[in-house]
């Protein structure tokens, strides 16, 4: 009996871990992580830190992170091990499922946008190239590529314009660009880390009105 007691124990012990090991990251820890748009294909998050905190154990399925500042974070795993990444403002990276502690260990502030993505992904053919728009690869994963894009100031897509995949459009600086999705009123200023979600097959338009080169982020999602 006694010894049945102690199994049943390290059994309870090891479900809470994975549990805690488990967690949302919204849940598990809303200071850092807010949603800022979620439907069937992505949910799309803010990352905020400021230089020394740290979150709790919590985990991320298959994701691209967008840096919005430079900054160093560690990540510390399950098992106890950890390991430093610098982030450059304007990149990106891909990280799969896992889970981790993160925590600001340099002097700046962590300030980030995190493209989670759901379901079991698509087959769409990804563009090498778009007319009045050029693609520079950041990163690449099973799901999606994230590309730093420069919107000439001629760039525009007419009014239905369609693709056969999903883009998540971040933007990184302030600036004009006026877009109209389904028909809906058009978004035409940006702040640094605002975001749009355009949904494959979905009417769309849109156009350079900065009167010069427009940087953003898109993550393709195939």
């Amino acid at each position: 009996m006694k010894l049945f007691k102690t199994s049943l124990a390290v059994v309870s012990v090891l479900a809470w871990s994975g549990a805690v090991f488990a967690q949302d990251a919204v849940k598990a820890d809303p200071k850092h992580y807010s949603v800022v748009l979620e439907n069937a294909s992505v949910r799309v998050l803010k990352i905020n830190y400021a230089p020394g905190e740290k979150s709790v154990m919590h985990e991320h399925p298959d994701a691209i992170v967008i840096p919005l500042t430079s900054s160093k974070v560690r990540f510390t795993m399950p098992d106890g091990k950890s390991e430093d990444s610098e982030l450059a403002a304007g990149s990106a990276m891909y990280s799969p499922s896992r889970s981790h502690n993160p925590a600001n260990v340099g002097t700046a502030k962590v300030d980030a946008i995190l493209v989670e993505f759901k379901g079991a992904g698509g087959h769409a053919a990804l563009p090498a190239s778009r007319p009045g728009m050029t693609l520079k690869a950041l990163a690449e994963g099973p799901r999606a590529v994230a590309y730093r894009s420069t919107a000439a100031p001629t760039f525009a897509e007419p009014a239905g314009s369609k693709h056969d995949f999903d883009q998540v459009v971040i933007a990184l600086d302030p600036t004009s660009m006026s877009l109209s999705i389904d028909g809906k009123p058009a978004k035409t200023t940006w702040a640094r880390g605002d975001v749009q979600f355009i949904g494959r097959g979905t009417p769309h338009e849109a156009k350079n009105t900065a009167g010069k080169p427009v940087d953003m982020v898109i993550v393709a999602i195939k």
